[in-house]
């Protein structure tokens, strides 16, 4: 196992858009801003985020934008508005923005995990 240098990168979301925020922090924790990427190897960087009750969207998202899932029971499909997320817990949004942009393989769960959203 090859030894990998992690750095530590603070961002500040306070008036940052959402997708292009959760866009940079998917490219730190894939270590894709690295020049021995590897799709492969796990080589991203740790990401603290401050701020984060202070994150913007464009347009209406704010009122009409619906996070979805699923039970497993018929039925069971429920949803959620982006402002009530927003009020109760914004750590989340900024967290399933980032989430869903890494790579759908084994290696997301160790990137996730290098994320500290505060």
């Amino acid at each position: 196992m090859q030894n990998i240098a992690r750095k530590t990168h603070t961002i500040n979301a306070d008036g940052q858009i959402l997708g292009r925020l959760a866009s940079r922090i998917a490219a730190l924790l894939t270590g894709k801003i690295k020049r021995d990427y590897a799709p492969n190897i796990d080589g991203g960087d740790f990401v603290i985020v401050n701020n984060v009750a202070g994150v913007k969207v464009t347009g209406k998202k704010i009122s009409q934008k619906e996070y979805k899932y699923f039970s497993g029971y018929p039925g069971g499909l429920k949803s959620v508005k982006w402002e009530t997320i927003l009020t109760k817990n914004p750590k989340k949004l900024l967290w399933l923005a980032v989430y869903r942009m890494l790579p759908k393989n084994r290696l997301r769960s160790n990137m996730i995990k290098r994320l500290k959203v505060q």
